[in-house]
């Protein structure tokens, strides 16, 4: 009876999680593939190809293409890096072996550092240099030293992350948002510019999404790292995930402008709201850029005095267009294109006082108010 309760246990976790379990099965068939087909060609180090093969598989093909060829050309890089310091610098003692993993280090580091593509070009560089010595010493004292090495290594890496040069991900993570924010003032910039001089295009908008989807996945891969900086008590600083939260709410807000402002507005109400819309523009911009330099110096951004006002003063002239006269003159669709803007402005205010408060919240100049314990 007790077997039949594990067994129905599984068989529930199975059925809620189809996909992970599909993930599973495609990574140990990958795996067990790999090793039949090393055997096949005999080749001397197959685990290589086993090993390539488990990390390559992802949960979409189109991952698992990705993995691939930064595998593949991370691999290349290093096997030629590696196999050239192997050739032309002496290492056959221990002081000259480090210093030939210096050579082989640095310049893959870098490189993997400014594109990620190549992440496993120093892994690969020193396999070159440091020969396997599972064979010569057995198989348990094998696995013996690689736990060993493996847990030196994490050690290791931990410490130098904590104390060389270290990157906190709170700082990465600010950064990243202001990288976004900044972003959102160029996209703003583009569509204000459409409802006040009309038509100009779009083309600009294919590399500026992108740019700001590349940028909000930073941030947001930041902040899970900032969130386990926190549970590890490697910081107090607050809890990033609503920033990120706000972000995206941000952007959604531009979305609905974006709709708003996709069609041309008729001349008499462009020329009745230009004054007002070009007066909310400038001080939008002006204010998502102090905002962009405050997150990503974490220092406290300026108010919202400005774009209040600029605000209220394009909704008091929205409202003035409701006139019976403009409305027997004008179509009943150029009044919704007005109440549609009108709507996504108010939801952009609401959000950017929440995010000038996550900024204020972040800010390392930050001065606790009275009621603050």
């Amino acid at each position: 009876m007790a077997s039949s309760g594990w067994i129905e246990r599984i068989g529930g976790l199975v059925g809620v999680r189809p996909a992970e379990l599909k993930l599973a099965f495609r990574v140990t068939i990958a795996g067990a593939l790999a090793y039949a087909v090393t055997k096949l060609f005999d080749l001397p180090q197959g685990y290589w190809a086993v090993i390539t093969a488990v990390v390559v598989m992802q949960a979409s093909v189109g991952g698992s293409l990705k993995a691939a060829v930064e595998r593949f050309s991370g691999t290349l890089a290093g096997a030629v890096y590696g196999g050239l310091v192997a050739g032309l610098v002496p290492h056959a003692s221990p002081v000259t072996l480090g210093l030939a993993i210096l050579v082989a280090l640095f310049p893959l580091a870098l490189l993997a550092a400014v594109k990620p593509a190549f992440r496993v070009a120093p892994i690969t560089s020193l396999i070159m240099l440091l020969p396997p010595t599972g064979q010569a010493i057995g198989p348990i004292a094998s696995a013996f030293d690689r736990v060993l090495e493996i847990t030196l290594g994490n050690i290791v890496g931990v410490v130098v992350s904590l104390f060389v040069l270290p990157a906190r991900a709170h700082t990465l993570m600010t950064e990243a948002a202001a990288r976004v924010v900044s972003l959102n003032a160029d996209l703003f910039s583009i569509f204000m510019e459409e409802l006040t001089d009309g038509p100009t295009g779009r083309s600009s908008l294919q590399t500026l999404h992108p740019q700001i989807r590349s940028a909000l996945k930073k941030a947001e891969a930041a902040a899970e790292e900032a969130t386990r900086e926190r549970k590890s008590r490697l910081t107090e600083a607050p809890d990033p995930e609503p920033l990120i939260r706000t972000l995206y709410r941000v952007r959604h807000d531009l979305v609905m402008i974006g709709r708003a402002a996709s069609g041309p507005l008729p001349p008499l109400i462009r020329e009745r709201l230009n004054p007002s819309l070009k007066a909310l523009h400038e001080t939008t911009r002006r204010l998502l850029l102090d905002l962009a330099q405050a997150l990503h110096n974490r220092t406290t951004p300026h108010g919202a005095v400005a774009f209040e006002d600029a605000l209220n003063a394009f909704t008091v002239e929205a409202e003035a267009l409701r006139s019976p006269s403009l409305m027997r003159e004008l179509p009943g669709k150029a009044f919704g294109q007005v109440v549609a803007l009108g709507f996504a402005l108010e939801q952009f205010r609401q959000d950017l006082g929440d995010l000038l408060l996550r900024t204020g919240d972040l800010a390392l100049d930050r001065t606790p108010q009275p009621e603050e314990r």
